[in-house]
């Protein structure tokens, strides 16, 4: 299990709790101090307030259950309207929204891909980019971002 899914099982249930949905957790150790950046949800979207009351919840959990070692930055924010997918149900949940994903290594001889998500399994995605499908392995994609929709010029 990678240290970012190891921190979701571990905040999640106080996340939610709060009446939160926990959206997703990045966990980025090479930086000094190590980055904690979670993503919370809410129908009703997400305020100032709400990351501050999850931050310090969060916080104190982090401090009982000591899942970092040392120094680390938290950071709470809503997942916004460039909302970064991290489970295969919310990979299905924007099938047909436009996407760009970055891969840890290269697939179909590349690491990024900005188009159509098309379909998404428990194991994989395929992207549609310049009309050629592209299948994807979850294990692969590092990052994955819905992209907004464009307005029509008026």
């Amino acid at each position: 299990m990678d240290k970012a899914q190891e921190l979701w099982d571990t905040l999640a249930p106080s996340v939610q709790a709060l009446g939160f949905e926990l959206w997703g957790v990045e966990y980025q150790s090479g930086s000094t101090p190590v980055l904690l950046r979670l993503y919370i949800d809410h129908p009703d979207g997400i305020t100032v307030d709400d990351c501050g009351t999850v931050s310090e919840q969060v916080a104190a959990v982090l401090d009982v259950e000591e899942p970092i070692r040392g120094d680390y930055t938290l950071e709470v924010s809503s997942p916004g309207i460039e909302r970064p997918l991290f489970t295969p149900g919310q990979y299905r949940q924007y099938l047909g929204s436009d996407v760009k994903v970055r891969l840890a290594w290269p697939e179909h001889g590349r690491r990024n891909y900005r188009g159509r998500l098309l379909s998404a399994s428990d194991s994989g995605i395929e992207v549609e980019v310049d009309g050629v499908a592209y299948a994807l392995p979850l294990g692969a994609i590092a990052r994955a971002r819905l992209l907004p929709p464009i307005e029509p010029s008026r």
